[in-house]
């Protein structure tokens, strides 16, 4: 119960707990906060074993995720998650730590910390493939120390760079005046119980969907995005309930936004609406959203440029929104010779993007030839692994079958994505070849097939298709797995912040972590 509901370990002390469990149970007498203790640290390190076990047992890379925060008792924590895919093609994660920190969050301490937990779970550096972080200073640093030490590439989080970009985007004079009077408005309506029963009122009276209005929150711009696409639908009862002279004085008829105001308000909602569902999907955990990166990327520009608006403000929006897009991504969709090309690379090995549509002809080839090169190196080392041996070996070639794939509906992510709604399958032919022409004919025939409908699974897909494919499907598991955003590592905070509340602020540190990681973990003690 303390693990799951994440209750504080002095709850068992509590005098009203106490009372329940003598109502339930007379005669039983409740061992004291100290067992409660024991027996966490206890579980903690079983499902370690389990978790450190698990890892242990993928053959496939896998993907980091790290963040920093700091609690109410003003104690700051590391947090780090894991994620690989499974054998069934499905995505794991993993909570590692929420480990506390002492001292000051340089860039080679960061990478220092991050060495001693990868080392604490006996994961070989060699086996990460990359580390998703957000745009801090300290972070990005720490993220190149790891890349140039051990080869991690470094992922910066989708989230927050889309964060970046719409607050360069709205900061022009007219949208913050009116975001700010929104603001103000909806604050005024937080604020008085008499204006949100009035309001109450006229939505009945109007007919409207009684929703209540919406408070954004500075660090997530969509939270603006919600309040005002709130204000937007409330509108008329919301002018109507400020009208009423007993909710508000005379003095505060300003709260009420102008005509231009609502007009401006209404334009930039249409506008930031790709926005928010781009952050939307992105934000999962449960499937592949590295490799959708830059088609996202190039449908937010292109849907950005396309629409036509007559507000001068939200016009300047379009223009700073497309440029810090292409200005904040231009690594992300543009093959480089010389960098590692994590990002595209993943968009390559999803049967949904194969076709690379956001880069030159020329830069596809490459692409297509760097596919091959890591392909020949996976097939090479997984015959290492298979014959137990550290040298270079010839493999006997493998008869593959072909497998179905899946189909259809659209949405505004699909339009985002360039959806297409066909996908063929084509023969293949290799029996009896050398290894490095099967992989040549797998690379072949795989860039050769057409893209799989943007809605379909692309794990689903390379699950029904991993013997055709053999290789690649191994090479895609090591990049598939890579999550677009550092959203699994925030959600940490959001469990270490429920048991790190104030009430429960004298918790310790470690204590927090142990919680943290057993409430994150369940799957692990529910299979104990």
């Amino acid at each position: 119960m303390l693990v799951t509901d994440m209750r504080p370990l002095s709850m068992v002390e509590d005098e009203g707990f106490r009372q329940m469990i003598h109502v339930l149970n007379p005669g039983y007498t409740l061992p004291s906060r100290t067992h409660f203790t024991k027996l966490m640290e206890r579980k903690y390190e079983q499902t370690f074993q389990a978790v450190k076990t698990d890892i242990k047992a993928t053959q496939s890379k896998i993907a980091l995720t790290t963040d920093v925060w700091t609690s109410v008792a003003t104690e700051a924590y590391l947090g780090i998650t894991c994620h690989y895919i499974g054998d069934e093609w499905n995505m794991k994660s993993i909570c590692l730590t929420t480990m506390p920190l002492e001292e000051r969050h340089s860039a080679s301490n960061i990478a220092e910390w991050l060495g001693e937990v990868v080392a604490r779970f006996e994961i070989p550096p060699s086996k990460i493939i990359a580390i998703v972080h957000d745009n801090g200073a300290n972070i990005v640093a720490a993220a190149k120390v790891l890349e140039e030490k051990h080869g991690w590439s470094s992922v910066r989080c989708a989230g927050h760079t889309l964060q970046l970009v719409i607050n360069s985007s709205l900061k022009h004079t007219n949208i913050e005046k009116a975001v700010g009077a929104a603001r103000c408005l909806v604050e005024h309506f937080r604020k008085s119980e008499l204006a949100c029963n009035k309001l109450r009122q006229k939505q009945q009276q109007m007919g409207t969907t009684q929703h209540k209005l919406v408070q954004d929150v500075s660090t997530r711009w969509n939270s603006t995005f919600y309040m005002i696409s709130r204000l937007l639908e409330q509108r008329w009862p919301v002018t109507a309930t400020l009208s009423d002279s007993t909710v508000t004085q005379r003095g505060k008829r300003y709260l009420d936004l102008k005509v231009d105001q609502w007009s401006l308000l209404e334009e930039l909602s249409t506008a930031l609406k790709p926005f928010e569902c781009a952050t939307v999907f992105m934000s999962g955990e449960k499937y592949t959203t590295i490799s959708a990166v830059p088609p996202l990327v190039k449908g937010l520009v292109k849907s950005t440029q396309t629409v036509v608006f007559e507000s001068a403000a939200v016009q300047a929006f379009q223009v700073t929104a497309t440029e810090q897009l292409q200005q904040r991504w231009k690594k992300e969709t543009t093959f480089s010779d010389t960098a590692p090309n994590t990002v595209i690379l993943s968009s390559a090995l999803d049967p949904r993007f194969r076709k690379l549509k956001f880069l030159t002809p020329e830069q596809v080839f490459k692409v297509q030839a760097k596919v091959q090169t890591e392909a020949f190196e996976v097939r090479r080392d997984h015959q290492q692994q298979c014959d137990g041996v550290h040298e270079q070996t010839s493999v006997t070639s493998t008869t593959t079958v072909a497998a179905p794939a899946p189909t259809t509906p659209l949405s505004l992510l699909d339009s985002l994505l360039d959806s297409e709604t066909s996908s063929e399958e084509e023969h293949r032919e290799g029996e009896g070849e050398d290894p490095n022409s099967q992989v040549r004919n797998e690379v072949l025939t795989y860039f050769g097939e057409k893209p799989l409908p943007k809605e379909e699974n692309p794990l689903h897909w390379w699950k029904a298709n991993e013997n055709r494919y053999p290789t690649l499907a191994r090479l895609a598991k090591s990049y598939l797995c890579i999550p677009g955003t550092s959203t699994p590592s925030e959600r940490l905070f959001s469990a270490a912040g429920n048991i790190a509340s104030k009430k429960r602020a004298s918790l310790s540190p470690e204590h927090v972590d142990m919680l943290t990681f057993l409430h994150c973990n369940a799957q692990f003690l529910v299979s104990q």
